[in-house]
Formats: C-alpha cells, structure tokens, sequence
C-alpha cells in the first residue's frame, strides 16, 4: 500500500501523519479510478512468468530431475515445460516430492526451506492436504489482495465505507507446529500475517482469531458483534449465512443491518454463491454488493473487479503460470482424473463457452498442478474466468454430463420460482429398478411442496443440459429428493472433522463420502 501511494507523490511522514488510514484508502482508490490501466498481452506476460518460475528453481530437486536448465535453453519454453515435465495431482506430488518437503527437506520444489503449510481438506477427499506455502507465495498473495482492494473504486459505496471494519471468518492463526513447520488453514496463515496498515480495520481481531474450536469461534464473534462497525465481510457463503443467522438470532433483530448498519460488501469465495443468494438477501435490510475472489490454498487466482462482472479476473503477472486441458472425455476419465496423454493449451490458446482443468505452476513448488477445479472464460480477451465445478464432482452415469454450474443454477431456479430459500444441498447416482437415478438432498428453511420441487428441478435440469433431457428419457429413471434439517448437514461435517473457514460441502457424493454420509442419514433421521 505504501508503495502505492507513495508512487503518486505522497511522502511517507504524510501518509502516517494523517488522521485516519481510511482516508488514505480512499486517496488511492480514487487515484485507482482516474488512472488507466496498463495494457499488457496475457501470453507473453505468461511466458515471462514461466521463465522466472523456471530460472528460480533450475536448482532445485525437482529442477534438476525435469532439467529446467535445458528447458529455459529454448525459445519455445511453454512448449518444451509441457513436453518434458508430467502432470500431477496433489497425491502423486505430494508422494514423490512434497512429502519430502513436509519433513523438512530444502530445497525439494522451491529453493529454500518451506515454514508453512496450508491444511486443506478440499471437497472431493476428507483426507487433509497440506500445500506449501513459501514467502514468494506469500507476497504473491498479499500483492493480489492489495489488487482487490483498489478494485473497490469500481463499486458505488458511500465515503464512509473507507473507515469500517472487515470481518474475516478464517481459520486459526494459533497454527500447529511441529518442531519443522506451521501447518493452519492459508486464512489463518495468511491473517497471522496482516500489514501493519490492515490492522485498525481487521476484524475479529487477534484474540479470536486464534481460537481453533470453530463453533467457539463463532460464539465468540456473535457476542462481540454488536461492538463492531463493519463495512465488509470475508469468507465463505455456507459459513457466513450460518454466522449470520445466529447474531440475528442472540440479538433479537430483523436483520443484520440492525447490527452493523454500514455493512456494504460481502467478499465471498470457496463455492458458487448462486444458491444462497436467496438466502443471503432474506438476512440484509440494505442492498449489498457480492464480489467473488478465487483464493485457492495454492495460490491467488483471480478476482472479481467489477460488481456487474460475470467472471473475475486472472492475475496473470503474480507468480503463478496456468494451462488449461479442455474438460472432455478425450482428457479426462470417469471418476475425473486427467489422462497421462492429456493435452494442455495456454492462455492464448483458450475459447469462450469452453470448460477447461485448471493446471498451475506456482512460486511454492507445485509445478503442472491439477487444483481440481473446472473453470470457463467469460471473456477470452479480458481474461476474465468463472468457476464452474470440480474435475470429480460431476454426475454421468449414463451419459447425462451434470455439472455443479448446472446444479447451481437449477437450485437457483428453484428457489427463485417456489420462494423457497434452500441452505444447502448434495446430490448422487443410484442404481434404480434396473436403471439409474439421482438421489438430491435438499436443506430448505422454509415449508416446502417436495413433489413441486423435485418436478421443478427436473424441469430445470433439462433446460439447462440437453444431455440430461435426453437420459431423462432413457436410462436416467428417477429423480428423488429428501428434505433434511439444515443441522444434519453440518453434523456431517463435523462428525468427518471438517468444520472450519475453507470447508464447503460437497456438491456430488460419492464412493466412501456417499456411504458414510448415508449412514450418517440413517442413524439421525426417524422413520415416519
């Protein structure tokens, strides 16, 4: 931030002589809105990224294992980087190189030796993940968020909006250590490492923050909320519609706002936020505006600079260098893993209305990295993306390609049409009567017609995929729903020890998630 404004005139003893950071905030912001833009070409910025990652770490393990030295010694780099170095996912790096990292190994993918490491169960396995987070990742992350700030002088807020508070819901900045490294949710790693200028804004502060037990966590910020001015929260949508409900609820108010008056921002990111829209406005006495960050434990992908936007932006300069293998059968198997001859294209090479896997290769050593998710341009020039599900989250069982996006968006449509304002929702394949079926369990905080609904759902589903029409007819048999209190869900997750700021619900269960949460179902729900 001191760079920021000082670049424009502004002298360090001004900038700490003034009465309040908010209104450097708004300064810069407002330089932010009068100054262009630079223009840059994607493609070559890439490529110039890529060659600092590989010039980095050409004498590292991994390095010289994959001969980055001989890599950089072409002109082509993308090229011969895809040709020379395999794809991984999280099990094969963390196998043949990350594990060695963890024990405490320098030197391994990243020069130096890593201090921390991100936890991260994800939604696809229940198994912790523990992602390197190096101080090249770090700044990266801090730059990005910088970025996100300034993007605000693209929103309408009022001038006070500058001097409010900001509540994170993360994780824990107590983090665990183990005599060779910190390991924490990146939130907790990341809010234990505040610039001193974010402080007076931060919220809930240090104390709470370092509470671990989540439900304590937000026991301990409902009681402290009505001390608090805030302008802007952070998180994830399914948490913070959960933490919201319960001030609203301890102080006996209509609505948030009664609370926190100023509020006008809600950062989200983590899962769509389509769903709880609904949801979420039912909560607010005051219009607001919802802007999506993708900040993944890998790293800062991109962000969202405009509030009418319909994808967000990708930090295509900030240390990490993207591929994209289109989402097809011809790249991917069944249970959603990449085929070994997999091909990859760059960032010049992408196309609108397209879902592509997402690769990263990132200044904390994950090197062509699946990160799991299915991502689209919305716009191909501004590079602009939208997140539309999870390589292993996605239902085909007989040929009906169901995406998250196309779950999402039904939900959406539902709860729209029926007024029903739904809080979450999973859904699987089944065998049924010699065919198939998808079993939909459904969370909804109001009464509800459950024969309405799943007609409506079905209804929706076919307009949205002509896959799924087309099954609907055939093989796909069934569509069944179960209505189930909202707790049960969240009893899920606890009960698998996944409670926490970056723990989302998964969107299609399968395999063992599907069989315990179907014992989790039979053991807590009574047979009318």
């Amino acid at each position: 931030m001191y760079a920021a404004l000082t670049r424009y005139g502004l002298p360090f003893k001004f900038i700490i002589s003034m009465a309040s950071i908010g209104i450097v905030l708004k300064f810069g912001l407002g330089i932010t809105k009068r100054v262009p833009l630079l223009k840059y070409d994607a493609f070559t910025s890439q490529k110039r990224t890529l060659t600092k990652l590989l010039t980095k770490a050409q004498d590292t393990y991994f390095g010289q294992e994959y001969n980055f030295k001989k890599i950089l010694q072409y002109d082509d780099r993308t090229k011969a980087f895809r040709e020379q170095v395999p794809i991984f996912n999280y099990e094969s790096i963390f196998k043949d190189w990350w594990r060695m990292t963890l024990e405490g190994e320098p030197n391994v993918c990243w020069p130096g030796k890593v201090q921390y490491f991100a936890l991260s169960s994800g939604t696809s396995s229940g198994a912790s993940k523990y992602i390197p987070v190096t101080a090249a990742m770090l700044k990266s992350i801090q730059r990005a968020s910088v970025k996100q700030i300034f993007a605000l002088a693209n929103c309408d807020l009022p001038e006070n909006f500058y001097e409010k508070g900001i509540l994170m819901l993360g994780g824990s900045t107590n983090l665990e250590f183990n005599g060779i490294h910190y390991a924490g949710d990146l939130s907790g790693i990341t809010t234990g490492r505040l610039p001193f200028w974010f402080q007076p804004f931060y919220k809930p502060g240090k104390e709470i923050s370092r509470t671990r037990n989540w439900q304590e966590k937000l026991d301990l910020i409902t009681r402290e909320a009505h001390h608090w001015d805030i302008g802007a929260i952070v998180g994830v949508p399914s948490w913070f519609q959960l933490l919201l409900e319960r001030i609203i609820e301890h102080y006996q108010v209509e609505n948030i706002h009664q609370i926190w008056p100023n509020l006008r921002v809600f950062n989200h990111g983590g899962i769509s936020f389509d769903p709880y829209r609904k949801s979420f406005d039912r909560l607010m006495g005051t219009p607001m505006t919802y802007l999506e960050t993708y900040l993944a434990s890998e790293g800062f992908v991109a962000y969202q600079r405009f509030p009418d936007a319909e994808g967000m932006r990708m930090l295509i300069r900030n240390g990490i260098y993207f591929e994209f293998i289109p989402f097809n059968a011809t790249n991917v198997d069944e249970d959603g893993n990449i085929k070994s001859d997999a091909k990859s294209l760059t960032i010049d090479e992408v196309e609108p209305d397209t879902d592509y896997v997402l690769l990263l290769s990132t200044c904390a050593g994950a090197w062509r990295y699946s990160i799991g998710d299915v991502i689209r341009f919305t716009d191909v020039v501004k590079k602009d993306i939208k997140i539309t599900g999870r390589t292993k989250h996605f239902l085909s069982l007989c040929g009906e390609h169901l995406s998250v996006e196309n779950m999402n968006k039904a939900i959406e449509m539902v709860s729209d049409t029926l007024n029903v304002r739904i809080k979450e929702f999973t859904v699987c394949g089944e065998p049924y009567e010699g065919m198939f079926a998808h079993h939909w369990y459904i969370s909804a905080d109001n009464e509800v017609n459950i024969e309405l609904l799943r007609e409506k759902l079905d209804f929706y589903l076919k307009e949205l995929n002509d896959d799924y029409k087309v099954e609907r007819g055939h093989a796909l048999k069934a569509v069944l729903v179960d209505i189930l209190p909202h707790k049960l869900f969240l009893g899920w997750l606890k009960e698998q020890g996944l409670e926490g700021a970056q723990i989302k619900f998964p969107r299609v269960l399968k395999k063992n998630q599907l069989e315990s949460w179907q014992a989790f179902i039979s053991k807590n729900t009574v047979a009318p």
